[in-house]
């Protein structure tokens, strides 16, 4: 991408190169969320379009992980619309299920099955909800544990595995789901500083082969690197969104200033 090295004279950030980008994937109208009385989004539009790794930043509290929890509707809304691939996000039943299918999730905790074998965890959902038989799907799943890196663990248990290792393997499991879009929501903040990179590298390596991704991270060096987009959230808000150069070089509010100031000693 070429980005300007200075702040346009108007403050009005210069278009990213985007032509890679595919039509609207995710769209979010007017949301809005509260946990009782506190408004935890508030108003939030943001389209994500197919191709595009879109990174969420901000402060703990901002609404982020509710933002990416509620694309799948892990999180009911309280107002707007959500809709993924041009359909609204249905609020329960077969049609949910589906669309879960299509909306690939990874959490802070890796949340596999403990009584399963790590080729059973990444199985399990294409013979329930896609259909696939034993063998083809067991024949995708060792593709998949290959492609993140942990093939050789496929006999066992997820206690065996370390955290990396069990977050690939999550990872592993969405993937074998074929979803439209991967969610990831704080996917390192649980894991050993020393096992942060391995899980990281396998989502660049998603991101540079086209895979639509939101993810909500602390991992600045991610958002540099991977991200199209990065939107920062505070209070409920999108406060900025931004290329990844715009954002870090010259972030525009003083909210997003005083955040990167805390975060980034160089």
């Amino acid at each position: 991408m070429d980005h300007s090295g200075t702040a346009p004279a108007d403050d009005q950030q210069p278009p990213a190169d985007d032509s890679h980008l595919g039509a609207p994937l995710v769209e979010l109208s007017g949301v809005d969320k509260y946990f009782g009385d506190l408004h935890v989004l508030q108003d939030i539009e943001l389209t994500v379009r197919r191709g595009e790794v879109l990174v969420v930043i901000g402060p703990s509290g901002s609404g982020k992980s509710t933002l990416c929890r509620a694309i799948n509707r892990l999180e009911t809304i309280d107002g707007g619309e959500i809709r993924i691939d041009g359909q609204p996000l249905p609020a329960e039943g077969r049609q949910l299920a589906r669309l879960r299918a299509d909306v690939g999730m990874v959490f802070q905790a890796f949340n596999l099955f403990a009584h399963k074998t790590v080729l059973d965890n990444v199985t399990l959902g294409p013979r329930k909800v896609r259909g696939l038989s034993k063998s083809d799907a067991e024949e995708e799943a060792f593709k998949l544990l290959d492609r993140v890196g942990v093939k050789n663990q496929a006999a066992k248990f997820p206690a065996q595995l370390s955290g990396g290792q069990q977050q690939r393997v999550a990872i592993a499991r969405s993937l074998a789901m074929h979803p439209k879009v991967m969610l990831f929501d704080e996917p390192t903040s649980a894991l050993d500083p020393e096992m942060i990179n391995e899980v990281l590298d396998v989502m660049e390596q998603l991101a540079k082969e086209g895979m639509t991704m939101i993810v909500v991270t602390h991992e600045m060096g991610f958002a540099r690197k991977a991200a199209d987009r990065v939107v920062f959230m505070a209070d409920g808000q999108i406060v900025e969104e931004a290329t990844p150069e715009e954002f870090f070089h010259h972030p525009r509010s003083d909210r997003a200033k005083d955040f990167l100031s805390k975060i980034l000693t160089h």
